[in-house]
């Protein structure tokens, strides 16, 4: 080495040592001192799946469990429509299709078959009443083939509608026309108890309690119009036999109709929730067991005739499948549900 290089060696040797030490106190990599950022939550999931589908609805699946959305609400992922609130049903009598639709003595009926949903190809079950509002209501005429007062002989000890509305959280109630008290088991003219299938049923009777409860006289529908809390889920309305059309004529029945269905359809239920009107009959004349069946309310197509094979049993399934409900019996299991009436 020579003497100059031996002369700059210890400068070359101190600036390497301060370049090491400015390293040192030099500020470390922010990648690895700053966290990565967090993770962005997972999306929630879509409103709850519905409880039950409808063969043949071109929405797919209808919304079924009690937390289902409100009316007015979007649909949940999946095209699925908000829930059913309401059903009311109202039963008329003995009056095949063919003496309503298109008579002049029923100018109410009419329009609002027009306007709303009908269908023209729905059977009641048999004759004469009664097991039809026993089929209506529980899937099975429960070997009744008379119009026999509830009693020993006359009782279906079989599952009902009213039973699987209350397990599943829903309310429901029975109005009866012209019944004296709440439970009557008897007639009582113009009440027909015959009309009124839940008196039939010994797991309603025979707690007089809630009996008296939820199979009430008509006056009290009034007031439970007033909030949609107060109208039951579940109604089935029976007008006493000169009002539903039985002993009195076309006219009677559609004049009664033409006075309490717009109260139905013009309460907070119907106006702020999605909630259906079913009319129907019970059953027809003779051979001619072809009934009219309106749906109407804001659950209901407008302008729209189905033409499709229903009937009473239908009528029940298509019920259990907005609900999520089981079906009580294989009639209403197999009976095709009304899902092109709906929205």
């Amino acid at each position: 080495m020579s003497r100059m290089s031996r002369s700059l060696a210890p400068f070359v040797i101190g600036i390497a040592v301060l370049a090491l030490a400015l390293a040192g106190c030099a500020s470390p990599d922010p990648v690895a001192t700053h966290p990565p950022p967090s993770p962005a939550p997972a999306s929630s999931s879509a409103a709850g799946s519905p409880a039950g589908t409808l063969a043949g609805s071109p929405a797919g699946t209808l919304a079924g469990s009690p937390a289902s959305s409100p009316a007015g609400s979007p649909a949940a992922a999946g095209g699925t429509p908000p829930g059913i609130d309401h059903v009311v049903i109202i039963v008329e009598e003995n009056k095949p299709a063919s003496t309503i639709l298109g008579n002049a003595a029923a100018p109410y009926i009419n329009k609002l078959a027009a306007e709303n949903a009908l269908a023209t190809n729905y059977q009641a079950i048999t004759h004469p009443s009664l097991p039809n509002y026993i089929a209506l209501t529980s899937g099975t005429t429960a070997g009744i083939t008379d119009d026999c007062s509830p009693g020993a002989t006359c009782t279906a000890h079989v599952a009902n509608i009213a039973d699987s509305i209350q397990k599943s959280g829903r309310t429901w109630k029975m109005y009866a026309e012209s019944m004296p008290a709440p439970c009557t088991p008897e007639d009582s003219a113009p009440y027909a108890v015959r009309h009124n299938p839940f008196m039939y049923y010994p797991a309603i009777t025979n707690n007089h309690t809630s009996c008296e409860a939820h199979d009430v006289p008509l006056t009290q529908l009034s007031q439970d119009l007033k909030t949609p809390t107060t109208l039951p889920n579940y109604v089935f309305i029976s007008p006493n036999i000169c009002n539903d059309m039985h002993d009195c004529p076309v006219a009677t029945g559609d004049t009664w109709l033409s006075h309490h269905v717009p109260a139905i359809l013009t309460s907070p239920a119907f106006t702020t929730q999605n909630s259906l009107l079913v009319i129907t009959w019970d059953e027809g004349e003779a051979d001619n067991n072809t009934v009219s069946t309106i749906f109407a309310g804001p659950a209901a197509r407008h302008g729209y005739k189905s033409s499709q094979a229903y009937n009473h049993y239908s009528l029940l399934h298509t019920i259990e499948n907005l609900w999520g409900l089981a079906p009580l019996t294989n009639n209403d299991k197999n009976a095709p549900t009304m899902a092109d009436m709906l929205k």
